[in-house]
């Protein structure tokens, strides 16, 4: 596929050089799991409602955030919006920080059996009354390799791996080679690599700013209408410490810090995830005519 791939860690400013690059050449599909949710606004960065206006943007606020949204889902509305945007003549800039959405689209997601339900019920089941911290502990004896590519607090991924281990009897990891994906020699892809201190700052910064336009507030809401802390949605970085401290579990100013803390983390988990892309081209300066420069030569030479 024709493509450029914009990824970089979290607050490292993709979207705004997205924009700037967009021009009249792409269209933006977002690779950002929690953006796909519809009412998770400031919390996940999503672009404003005017830079939306000025380039389209795809796979933003497509589900309510009770839906659960796999590596799966991604891939096939992923796969409609490209052909969506090749059908105006345009150029898919997938543009996000989520690597294993990255890697499912253009690495292409292996062939795994149907889960039998009553695993899939114990596993859920284990989950709440053992925890993540067990569970985990359990992967990483029985699936090792998957168990170091996700967080231990990713319940929804430690639930997969054990439960088609179970299954199947063969580790989630297995799959992996099993697969083929949308990556063709014009899929050209960007990392921004920013500086630890500059990164740093900007996520402080970043996250100061979501709480002056009325993160506490949103997370409220969203409660009020039903979505609690227990969702998958919810329990996303920021999301889930804004909660405990509704909860009364930590106080405001806890909350936040726990929250920039667990940004800065994240961070460190996606670039580490990030450089086993050996495809990447890696930039510090992010000037737009040397991005433009390397898409010109991979696509005109």
């Amino acid at each position: 596929m024709k493509a450029a791939v914009l990824v970089g860690p979290t607050a490292s400013g993709k979207t705004d050089l997205a924009l700037g690059l967009a021009g009249d050449i792409f269209e933006i599909i977002s690779a950002d799991s929690v953006q796909v949710y519809r009412r998770l606004d400031i919390g996940s960065g999503k672009p404003s409602r005017a830079q939306r206006e000025a380039v389209r943007h795809h796979l933003i606020d497509i589900v309510d955030p009770d839906r659960k949204f796999t590596a799966g889902d991604f891939c096939r509305e992923a796969q409609l919006a490209a052909q969506d945007i090749e059908g105006r003549g345009k150029v898919p800039l997938f543009v996000g920080g989520t690597g294993l959405y990255i890697d499912s689209f253009f690495g292409g997601l292996s062939g795994i059996p149907p889960v039998d339900p009553l695993v899939n019920a114990a596993v859920k089941d284990e989950l709440e009354r053992r925890g993540p911290a067990d569970l985990y502990a359990e992967l990483g004896r029985v699936d090792p390799a998957f168990a170091l590519r996700i967080h231990p607090n990713d319940r929804q991924r430690i639930a997969r791996g054990l439960e088609v281990y179970r299954s199947t009897g063969r580790p989630l990891s297995d799959y992996f080679g099993e697969k083929r994906g949308a990556v063709s020699e014009e899929t050209v892809f960007i990392g921004l690599n920013p500086s630890r201190e500059d990164l740093r700052g900007r996520i402080e910064r970043r996250f100061d700013r979501m709480m002056d336009e009325g993160f506490l507030d949103e997370v409220r809401s969203l409660r009020e209408s039903g979505y609690g802390p227990e969702l998958g949605s919810m329990r996303s970085i920021g999301y889930r410490e804004l909660n405990l401290h509704l909860d009364g579990k930590l106080s405001l100013a806890e909350a936040v810090q726990a929250a920039k803390l667990e940004t800065k983390h994240y961070a460190k988990r996606q670039m580490t995830w990030l450089r086993r892309n050996g495809r990447i081209t890696w930039f510090e300066d992010f000037r737009v005519e040397k991005i433009e420069k390397l898409l010109y030569t991979c696509w005109v030479s």
